[in-house]
Parts: C-alpha cells; structure tokens; sequence
C-alpha cells in the first residue's frame, strides 16, 4: 500500500467518468474504475491510468444494487486499503417522455441509477473515509435542474435528489474532514451527449452546435474533469456544499 490518495469513480469507464479518472490519475491518484456493462472499455481506461503509472482496477457493480455496491467497495477497500476521493458519475438517460407517457418502470431505474445508487455507495465509502486526514465526495449532476425542462421528469427529479444528498452529506460530514460538492455539466461531448443531441434534432452532430456554443466549442468530458480535479485538490481544501454549473455561461442545453 502506498500513500497515494485512491478515487472510486462511478461509471468511470467511458465519457465524463474516464476523463476523471484519467485527470485524477495525472494528479498521483489511484484509481477504481466501476463500470456496468461494458468491460472493455472499463479495461482500456484502467491501462490509461496505468501508464500514468498509477494504480488501477475495474470492478463491475450496477450501482442501484446494494449488494452489488457492497462488493465493489469491499473489493476497493481490498486492494487499496482505503478511499479518499468517491466520484458518483454513474448515469442513464431518461426516454424524454411528459410526465402522463412516463413508464413507471422508467422513473424507478432513472433515479436508482442516479440518485439511490449514489447514496448506497456513498453510506458504503464513509466509514473508511473518516478514518483519513481528508475526504471527498463529487456528485456529478446537470444543469437540468435549472430548467426542469419537459420531457425529463425522471432525470430532472433523480438530479435533483442527488444534489439534495449532496448539499445534506456536506453538513453531515464536516465534522470528519469530508468535503461534498456537486458538478454540474451542461451538453458534453459523450456518448449520451450526442444521442441526446440526434434525439432533439432529428439526427443532428454534436460538433454542428461549436458555432453557437459558450467559447466556439461543445462542452468536453475533460472540462468537467479538470473541475472535479481542482475540487480534490489542495485548492479546493476549503469548499464544500457547493455546485457548480460548468457549461460556459449557458448554452442551448444548458
């Protein structure tokens, strides 16, 4: 065991979650990589991290399942003996349906993933957490819950709930050196990203948005990273319960 700080991040494998891993692992941080599904790209950033050389696994776990998150973070804990940073990334989409049209089945699993499922890994990582110098909780949310736009009922609601448990953790755990803070990005260029874009305009590229963007340009996963990496880090020693909205002043969708 070496005395380099160790980061669980949720859905870490591709998009947003790897460029935080990978920024967390250019700043000297071991590295947890969760994934769902997809284990091959969940193996492609654990050797990204490791040719940084830090250190890397991926552990699979859906993180709306308890005992699913029981396991990853006894395994986490395992192999690393501790967990300084966890970074609660894990998210769906939801169908973009009104509130009428909404399948039941579809709210449940949205705000499992986002909003239940933060809150098991995070009641799991705390025990550990107090015991360090310094801890750190990142929620990465959305600037949906600036809108409430229609059509996302289930994300809208499963965000704003993560957030609430942000901002409620930040009060909790102060006294235990654990600091608790919310990203919140607004269109990125990801997988689900430009999904969402095709869905809203009918087949449209994510890049075709540049010109109207904040600064010429679609928000990227590694200016989300870079935010979370300074809330991390020494700079970020002294906030907490906190959100910040990282979409360049406001855009299209956002």
């Amino acid at each position: 065991m070496t005395d380099a700080r160790v980061a669980l991040v949720t859905g870490g494998s591709r998009g947003i979650g790897r460029a935080i891993a990978l920024a967390l692992a250019a700043d000297g941080t071991d590295v947890v990589v969760n994934y769902r599904a997809d284990a091959a790209a969940a193996a492609e950033t654990v050797a990204a991290v490791r040719a940084l050389e830090r250190r890397a696994i991926a552990i699979q776990a859906s993180v709306d399942s308890v005992e699913d998150d029981e396991r990853m973070v006894d395994q986490a804990l395992d192999e690393f003996g501790r967990i300084d940073i966890l970074v609660n990334n894990a998210g769906i989409a939801s169908r973009g349906r009104f509130v009428a049209d909404t399948d039941p089945a579809e709210l449940q699993r949205v705000l499992a993933t986002h909003a239940l499922g933060a809150h098991h890994v995070s009641r799991l990582v705390l025990p550990a957490m107090r015991t360090q110098a310094r801890g750190d909780i990142v929620m990465i949310s959305s600037v949906a819950t600036l809108a409430n736009a229609p059509g996302g009922a289930p994300y809208n609601m499963a965000k704003a709930a993560l957030e609430a448990l942000a901002f409620t953790l930040a009060q909790e755990e102060n006294r235990y050196g654990i600091r608790v803070n919310v990203v919140a990005p607004g269109l990125v260029d990801t997988d689900m990203g430009r999904r969402l874009v095709k869905a809203v305009t009918g087949g449209g590229d994510i890049r075709a948005l540049d010109e109207s963007s904040p600064f010429g340009r679609v928000c990227r996963p590694e200016d989300i990273a870079n935010m979370v990496r300074f809330l991390v880090s020494e700079n970020g020693e002294y906030i907490s319960g906190q959100k910040v909205n990282v979409h360049g002043g406001g855009s299209a969708f956002g």
